[in-house]
């Protein structure tokens, strides 16, 4: 049966759907836990999916899911991350499931541009090359400075006013910024922007 959990993390409700799988008992009962109470109904826009697997990789290629989701898995490499960023999604190890890291992943899943925490960059940044480019996307794309400043605190989990706020202009110059960064990278979202850049090594 899937379980529908209300959170109000920032006084923002986020409604949760755990789907049936081994170990889902365990993350329904720390979401109790960290006060995401049971709400009635689900499937409305905006409600986190939660998705339990043994591999992230894995579990974005078997699920045709649509909408903010949320993966807690046993086994997460670099290529599961990066597939997750492609897909805008958010992971969670299974080691480091508490209430604590399942209400952050949960405002990070149902927030607008799902941002990158630091040990999930770090990883991706550190843990050898990844898989190999597409012939047209040998050489990495040239970015402008003010490009490279913003798409920098974008992986930061930056939103637009905050960027705006660090490098003193506006916020509908950074939106700009946002898009030809978009554009240069052939991106979908923000999460595949930073994926790409990654990729490329530009960050």
């Amino acid at each position: 049966m899937t379980a529908t959990l209300t959170a109000a993390p920032g006084g923002v409700t986020t409604t949760l759907r755990i789907l049936p799988a081994r170990h889902a008992d365990r993350v329904r009962e720390l979401a109790r836990r960290a006060g995401l109470d049971c709400a009635p109904g689900h499937g409305q826009p905006g409600t986190v999916t939660v998705v339990v697997a043994d591999d992230a990789e894995r579990a974005l290629r078997a699920t045709r899911l649509t909408g903010p989701l949320l993966l807690v898995c046993d086994t997460v490499g670099r290529a599961g991350l990066l597939e997750a960023l492609r897909a805008g999604a958010v992971v969670l190890r299974r080691a480091d499931l508490t209430e604590e890291s399942l209400a952050a992943a949960v405002r990070r899943a149902g927030a607008p541009h799902p941002s990158i925490p630091y040990p999930e960059l770090s990883h991706l940044l550190t843990t050898g090359p990844g898989p190999a480019p597409a012939p047209h996307e040998d050489r990495p794309p040239a970015l402008t400075s003010r490009q490279m400043s913003v798409l920098r605190l974008m992986a930061e989990g930056h939103g637009n006013a905050g960027i705006a706020q660090l490098l003193h202009c506006s916020e509908h110059t950074v939106k700009n910024v946002v898009y030809e960064i978009m554009a240069r990278l052939g991106a979908r979202n923000r999460a595949h922007a930073v994926a790409r850049a990654v990729r490329h090594a530009l960050i």
